[in-house]
């Protein structure tokens, strides 16, 4: 299978040096992202094309090669093509009738020819002698140029013919590792995951920054969402899931800060020890999921008040997003469901929440607060490697295996529903439910409390950590399916 990579369009308007920088970042990134699936992958740059090469004829793996390339910024779209000599006209005729010849049978169609070199000819000579002789030779309807029923394309470089047998879309943008660094502040709701992937397809390297107000459910559902937008759309860059407990630095706010100044304060005391993370990391700049006037806290005077606490740039790619539009884009990129489910912790409700914030008003509050806590909070968190997130969440939690089910028990599949999809779990005379992991803390309390079941995922570890969190909610009836 060969493609042909059209890079992001902001990127041809760049400088000579920064084009090639950008592009050569963009061939890493490819062979990173693709590595596994064939190590012996080609990717070749050029000043406007990436070309990429494998000799895998596996349908699955090609499928799964053109998923992960439509989810990696960069790319505005790529094509598939069978490529071939550059002869003559009556050459590329044939070429096109025979991919496309079955097609065109009674259809009205248009050739679009892109042209790349010096020829002795122009693209429209090509598209009026292919479209011509494809009409006679194939049985066509006829050529209708505004709207065709099969589009033939093809492209000409130099002394190749290129014949497109499907375009497929990407997410745009820039090169991962092309930019700087940034740090996300996650709750896993919908804002804050649209957020972190808007950033991501801008190229920017985002790191997550989780503030546990008191809910190991909330935790283990910001990690899963946190690591599914890395392995679909910035694989190519380790980054950091960085957990800080926040349940004392709550506490003092609720002890010590006048009710209609608690939100704020918490946003400030988040900012601050963002600040303190990034510093670490050399990170400059720090990333939310706001937008104005969503909620009591992000009224412009309060959004100014809470951005004095830190000297760090703070960037809301949301601003101004209306919600129903942050919601559609979370469904499409795949976070919406996990947005749904994800347990609330908000620790800090006021009453009369202030929409109005004075600068001074909010230090007068924290004068009383004791920074100590804060500081044992920045002590307590813990970093991690965004690719072992989860298998590092797991490696403690001792949790009752099986290898075998039996008759009465049933076997959950929590793994995402695209991988229940490729490859479904079947096991004979066993009832099989399918439920993912996102949705299987909130929907487990419906199923029926006097059957037995058993949780199947791919490496054992979800299952694991999801049993656990269960049976500490009183479900006894978990244990964890391990076929051997």
């Amino acid at each position: 299978m060969k493609l042909i990579v059209k890079i992001f369009p902001e990127i041809t308007i760049k400088s000579g040096p920064v084009r090639k920088r950008f592009i050569r970042q963009l061939c890493r990134n490819i062979r990173v992202v693709l590595k596994d699936l064939d190590p012996e992958l080609v990717v070749k740059g050029v000043w406007d094309n990436l070309e990429i090469i494998t000799r895998l004829d596996d349908e699955k793996v090609q499928r799964e090669m053109i998923e992960r390339l439509s989810c990696t910024p960069g790319i505005a779209h790529f094509l598939q093509v069978d490529e071939y000599p550059l002869v003559d006209f009556d050459d590329i005729v044939a070429k096109c009738k025979l991919h496309y010849g079955a097609q065109l049978a009674g259809k009205h169609f248009s050739v679009r020819c892109k042209r790349a070199g010096k020829h002795s000819f122009t693209s429209m000579d090509v598209d009026r002698y292919v479209g011509s002789q494809l009409r006679q030779q194939c049985g066509a309807a006829g050529i209708d140029l505004r709207n065709p029923e099969v589009v033939v394309r093809l492209e000409l470089r130099d002394e190749r013919l290129f014949v497109v047998h499907s375009q497929h879309p990407g997410i745009g943008g820039y090169p991962l590792g092309a930019l700087e660094q940034t740090l996300v502040l996650m709750s896993g709701g919908f804002d804050s995951t649209v957020a972190a992937y808007q950033m991501m397809r801008r190229g920017l390297m985002t790191h997550f920054c989780f503030f546990n107000l008191g809910g190991r459910a909330h935790e283990l559902g910001v990690m899963e969402v946190a690591h599914y937008l890395w392995k679909k759309y910035g694989s190519s860059q380790r980054v950091l899931f960085v957990s800080v407990p926040f349940e004392e630095v709550v506490g003092e706010i609720l002890g010590k800060v006048g009710n209609s100044y608690m939100g704020v304060t918490l946003k400030r005391m988040m900012l601050r020890a963002a600040t303190r993370i990034a510093d670490r990391l050399e990170i400059d700049a720090l990333v939310t999921g706001e937008a104005i006037s969503q909620v009591s806290s992000q009224t412009l005077p309060n959004l100014a008040v809470i951005d004095s606490a830190t000297e760090k740039l703070v960037l809301r790619p949301l601003l101004a997003s209306h919600k129903q539009d942050i919601i559609d884009q979370a469904y499409q990129i795949g976070t919406a469901e996990f947005a749904k489910h994800m347990p609330e912790y908000c620790g800090v409700i006021s009453v009369n929440p202030t929409t109005c914030a004075k600068r001074h008003r909010v230090e007068s509050e924290e004068r009383g607060f004791d920074m100590a806590v804060l500081e044992r909070a920045l002590e307590r968190a813990r970093l991690i490697s965004i690719d072992n997130v989860i298998d590092e969440l797991g490696q403690d939690i001792e949790i009752e295996e099986v290898s075998q089910a039996l008759a009465g028990q049933v076997v959950i599949d929590i793994r995402h529903p695209d991988a229940q999809e490729d490859q479904p779990l079947v096991l004979e005379g066993i009832e099989v439910q399918a439920l993912p992991f996102y949705a299987l803390n909130s929907r487990f309390k419906e199923l029926d409390a006097n059957r037995q079941y058993l949780l199947y995922c791919d490496k054992g570890v979800m299952s694991r950590l999801h049993a656990h969190h269960l049976l500490s909610e009183g479900h006894a009836n978990v244990r964890v399916y391990r076929p051997a």
